[in-house]
């Protein structure tokens, strides 16, 4: 039994995967550190400052040096809340935003430049439901929050978490019938099947991308991914103005960097998701498919980089404003979309 065990884990297939596992990992936690960087910079630009410069060249230590102040810094608690849950709370937000990302793929399956004996998904875990993983997975995450503004007993942390539930009951039904016409149109709720539906161009130039398409589809996923990862204009869980710092007000030192860390591989999911979803994937032009991921990055930065545009360009909404959008135009527009896609679809045969 131990030795055909160690010949599995030392077949190059468990290689592969592992390797997979660990880019992947490795590559959020990165992209986190990055995000806080590129957050700050891009902050910066805008309001015709300089930004981090004094750690490392052009500040590319910051992160660095905010994560070590972090690591440093004293475990606070709140005399009265609850020592169990006001820990498991930023756990459950980091674990939920790691899981999710693992039904991604970010390029075309490989063999390792014939390494392997057959080519693998480059993704941690090829399933044929990825899009309902993702969707139930990306769910929980808000459950840290709720947990966090209830465990921390306090009233600014409370308000937080139960405003963070009601922002999920309402963008997430906008946000499922946004997957779901992708989900018809290709006809496959497969991550990797649907990407691989949108190879090709129409007309011999213009990308078979869904973004075409499904141009409404894509605003309603933007807008209720944004909400959903509590950003700018919609970050009310946090909401500085009103409530201190809302759900995680009585965190510190690392449970306070695991928030923030949940919230930013968050983003780089919802980003991934709508990369594949709408903007084709790994593929593209001048580019063979081996080297697809170039082409993932890229559209995943430009993403990334229009969630950072928009938290500093508009102010945040009223919350009777953030529900009655919620409600009252995006739910109808997602409806709306979802009934003529369904009815195209029936009619043309798909796309």
């Amino acid at each position: 039994m131990v030795s055909s065990f160690i010949e599995f884990m030392t077949s190059p297939m468990t290689i592969a995967y592992l390797t997979i596992v660990g880019i992947v990992f490795g590559g959020l936690q990165i992209m986190a550190a990055v995000m806080v960087y590129a957050e700050r910079k891009v902050a910066a630009f805008m309001q015709q400052r300089v930004g981090p410069y004094r750690v490392g060249p052009q500040g590319l230590l910051q992160p660095v040096a905010d994560i070590l102040k972090l690591f440093f810094k004293e475990e606070l608690r709140p005399k009265a809340a609850d020592a169990f849950l006001f820990t498991l709370a930023p756990i459950i937000s980091v674990a939920a935003a790691y899981l999710a990302f693992a039904p991604v793929p970010f390029g075309a399956p490989t063999d390792f430049f014939g390494m392997l004996p057959e080519k693998i998904p480059v993704q941690v875990s090829d399933v044929n439901v990825a899009v309902l993983v993702i969707f139930a997975v990306a769910s929980m995450g808000v459950y840290g929050i709720v947990l966090a503004g209830w465990a921390s007993n306090s009233k600014y942390s409370l308000l937080g978490g139960l405003r963070s539930s009601a922002q999920m009951i309402s963008y997430e039904l906008a946000y499922g019938m946004a997957l779901a016409t992708v989900v018809m149109m290709a006809n496959s709720l497969s991550l990797r099947e649907i990407v691989d539906a949108q190879q090709g161009y129409w007309f011999g130039f213009i990308p078979r991308w869904y973004v075409i398409p499904q141009a409404v589809g894509f605003f309603v996923f933007a807008c209720a991914g944004i909400a959903e990862t509590n950003r700018a204009p919609f970050d009310f869980p946090e909401a500085e103005q009103e409530l201190v710092a809302g759900y995680h007000t009585e965190y510190s030192s690392m449970r306070f960097a695991m928030f923030f860390m949940a919230e930013y591989i968050n983003m780089v999911t919802v980003s991934a998701v709508a990369t594949n979803l709408y903007l084709g994937g790994w593929h593209g032009p001048f580019i063979p498919a081996s080297y697809g991921w170039i082409w993932f990055v890229l559209k995943l930065g430009f993403l990334l980089f229009v969630y950072l545009w928009l938290r500093w360009t508009l102010p945040r909404f009223r919350y009777d404003q953030l529900m009655s959008f919620g409600w009252k135009v995006l739910l109808p527009l997602a409806t709306i979309n979802l009934i003529l896609t369904a009815a195209g679809v029936l009619y043309f045969g798909g796309y």
